[in-house]
């Protein structure tokens, strides 16, 4: 693509995200959200390949349903209210269909099942945009109406981290994989979103840092399905030997980073007296986390058939930039001792 073009697009992407961060009127929020889909369906089928061009039509009509669905919830609160401003969110029902239209927005099971055959057709970097960029503007939105209807948050929560873990165990290509872990860690950032939406924030950061590292890890190594990890060891092998630990840490394994929203999570949802459900939650994040250990050990413990006899197989110097890749490595891997501190200045 043109690189003023892609420019100009991923431009028009910061654009809508901060306009619908900037709005308190509900019109404003929704024009910011379809400027940010509009903004993204070039970047998605810019390869012409049959597998994007339908990814990026799945991409647009479930966008356009909960663009619709929100609408549809807007107008019915300013019916029932006589209010547009997106503080104003106090009757259930509307409140419910916003809800759910956001949950179909960033992929919350059940309304997650255009996730993985999206992500499976777009390639990596578009897939980082997708999974990461994409959250920022529908969870704004969750976090200023404070929904409070807490049974169907706690449903979607758990529905989200039971699902994105079991449908993760059979899955062979790495990008449904990575849709399945958003699936799953979304799951728990709903879970804590009524009681303390400075933690939902906390955890959002830092699923965004573990999940660019794995991302950059595969792009990278050019990798797309478990049988490509194997081989990467003669590609990079330091690299290979740390990125069983990125793994790690997005199934929130200590020492590592990711262990510390699990953690503040659970205490939170035991502080509200939810002890089933913070242990409901807690045995869901093992089924995410046999899937990233079925990667580590196809990536560090297996070899991948070849007819070399013991000779690593040339390549070219890669010219991809590693230094945002050291530093979201290095995050994700070594903030977990910074967590008294990172608590002090986001959760009050």
């Amino acid at each position: 693509m043109n690189p003023i073009l892609s420019s100009t697009l991923l431009f028009t992407l910061g654009l809508g995200t901060t306009i619908t961060f900037a709005s308190s009127h509900w019109f404003l929020a929704w024009m910011g959200l379809e400027i940010n889909t509009l903004a993204i369906l070039p970047l998605m089928a810019q390869y012409h390949h049959p597998r994007a061009v339908e990814a990026t039509l799945k991409y647009f009509l479930t966008q356009a349903t909960a663009a619709s669905t929100l609408l549809f919830a807007t107008t019915t609160n300013a019916w029932l209210t006589g209010q547009w401003d997106i503080q104003h969110m106090t009757h259930p029902l509307p409140t419910a269909l916003f809800t759910l239209a956001l949950a179909l927005k960033i992929g919350l099971a059940p309304l997650h099942i255009w996730l993985p055959e999206v992500l499976q057709g777009l390639d990596l970097g578009t897939g980082l945009i997708l999974t990461t960029w994409q959250k920022l503007a529908p969870f704004a939105l969750l976090i200023q109406i404070h929904p409070a209807n807490s049974t169907l948050l706690i449903i979607l929560g758990l529905a989200s981290t039971l699902i994105g873990g079991w449908a993760g165990l059979n899955q062979t290509q790495l990008r449904k994989i990575l849709a399945y872990s958003s699936t799953a860690h979304l799951g728990w950032m709903i879970l804590v979103l009524q009681f303390s939406p400075a933690l939902t924030l906390l955890t959002l950061l830092m699923y965004f840092t573990m999940t660019f590292s794995t991302f950059l890890v595969f792009k990278l190594s050019n990798a797309t399905n478990i049988n490509a990890l194997a081989t990467s060891w003669t590609k990079a092998p330091a690299l290979t030997a740390l990125t069983p630990l990125v793994l790690l840490s997005l199934g929130g394994l200590p020492p590592l980073s990711g262990f510390m929203p699990k953690w503040l999570i659970l205490q939170e949802l035991s502080k509200q007296d939810l002890a089933l459900t913070a242990t409901l939650a807690a045995l869901t994040a093992l089924l995410s986390l046999y899937f990233y250990l079925r990667l580590s050990y196809a990536m560090t413990l297996t070899m991948f058939p070849n007819n070399t006899a013991g000779t690593p197989p040339w390549r070219f110097q890669s010219s991809q930039i590693t230094y945002p890749l050291a530093i979201s490595i290095m995050a994700t891997l070594t903030l977990l001792p910074l967590t008294p501190t990172i608590v002090a200045l986001l959760i009050p």
